[in-house]
């Protein structure tokens, strides 16, 4: 549908005989999209704050669920519940504080609020990604770590040179989510961006509605058989819809085998 939009006239979309054809294909729009979009900075904006966001959980999120996970330590069920806690609490409840301590640091209008929580196993969807990793170190047999042990290494070494790697199911399952959430996310972004310059691709879709001048030039062409059809920028939006998910798509492309590998490896019980 998207498709089909995308490709026709503004005549088209008015047109109630015209259902997924066009009558003639009109790439126009997409060059009308991208320019009134500004592509390449949302897109910049979105690639920091998703990949940013999501390589930096990768890393806290993974250290975080292997401690749970593989270790008993005095208030082990307090942190716990308090991990379940941040992930029951919906963001909407404690945005006015978090934008408060955000203001303070001087971090509004920065890609900082994303990015450094992430650092810290929070930002969008942290507590169920350190779930995630949880779930998977649990099901990892504990002779690996017995052979680390008596080869002398520590804890973190064990970590970091055994266990992680073997992550890798786990990491490319939290990496996608965390991408494609914080892609489409709007909420966080509409509250500590409020600069159209750092507007990300999902705020900049969200004001975009077509353009006026292809809107005035058909009014202008108004004939007979177009009297009463209201001139619409749904070709134009249906071109921006395309352009920002098309990101995305293409990386799932290249990755979808890996991801379908690495969710049925991640449910395989060890020792």
């Amino acid at each position: 549908y998207m498709l089909s939009k995308s490709m026709m006239q503004m005549q088209d979309v008015a047109d109630a005989t015209v259902q997924w054809l066009p009558k003639r294909l009109n790439f126009h729009n997409y060059a009308l999209a991208w320019e009134s979009l500004k592509f390449w900075g949302g897109f910049t904006n979105s690639a920091i704050i998703s990949f940013g966001s999501a390589i930096l959980q990768i890393l806290s999120c993974s250290i975080i669920g292997y401690g749970f996970a593989r270790y008993r330590f005095p208030g082990y069920t307090v942190c716990f519940v308090l991990l379940l806690f941040t992930f029951l609490v919906p963001p909407q409840t404690i945005v006015v504080p978090l934008y408060l301590f955000f203001s303070d640091l001087g971090w509004i209008n920065t890609h900082l609020p994303f990015v450094i929580p992430s650092m810290f196993g929070h930002g969008l969807k942290g507590a169920l990604f350190v779930l995630i990793f949880i779930q998977f170190y649990r099901r990892m047999p504990n002779v690996l770590e017995e052979a680390a042990r008596i080869d002398g290494a520590g804890p973190l070494r064990t970590y970091w040179k055994i266990m992680f790697p073997l992550a890798k199911p786990a990491m490319l399952i939290v990496f996608l989510f965390s991408v494609v959430w914080h892609w489409n996310d709007s909420f966080e972004p509409n509250t500590y961006l409020t600069t159209p310059n750092f507007y990300n691709l999902s705020q900049r879709l969200a004001m975009f509605y077509g353009s006026n001048n292809q809107a005035a030039e058909a009014m202008a062409q108004t004939t007979s058989g177009s009297i009463g059809m209201a001139p619409t920028g749904l070709n134009q939006i249906m071109a921006g819809c395309i352009l920002t998910i098309l990101p995305i798509l293409i990386l799932y492309l290249f990755v979808q085998r890996h991801f379908v590998e690495s969710v049925e490896r991640s449910g395989i019980a060890g020792e």
